[in-house]
């Protein structure tokens, strides 16, 4: 048996096979971009990476990231849930970091200067 099935529909004329197994429902030129189908806004990489990495020069920027975290700005596009994340995760290792370094300088150093 040198054919399959298989190898023989695949031989057919893709345009006669096409006419008699499918039927398009809309219309090739009334095409409706889907939502992922649009870019992202801050250069395509989307609001929450944008935070991310301009929070290395303007820690502000994990904060803003972090309130539209927790007001469900994700909702509109959920691509952007993992930058916005990424961005709540570094602000709270930020403040963190600020409590700890503001508590070691009241409790150490504020009692080594008054003399």
């Amino acid at each position: 048996m040198p054919f399959s099935v298989m190898d023989k529909r695949q031989a057919k004329d893709v345009a006669e096979y096409g006419k008699t197994k499918y039927t398009l429902f809309k219309d090739v030129e009334d095409y409706q971009p889907g939502l992922y189908e649009k870019r992202l806004p801050c250069f395509g990489c989307g609001l929450g990476w944008f935070s991310f990495l301009l929070g290395f020069l303007f820690p502000p920027m994990w904060f803003y990231a972090t309130f539209l975290y927790f007001g469900n700005y994700y909702r509109k596009d959920p691509r952007e849930r993992a930058g916005l994340a990424a961005s709540a995760i570094l602000a709270l290792s930020c403040s963190v970091v600020v409590l700890i370094v503001l508590l070691i300088r009241l409790f150490f150093f504020s009692s080594t200067t008054t003399m």
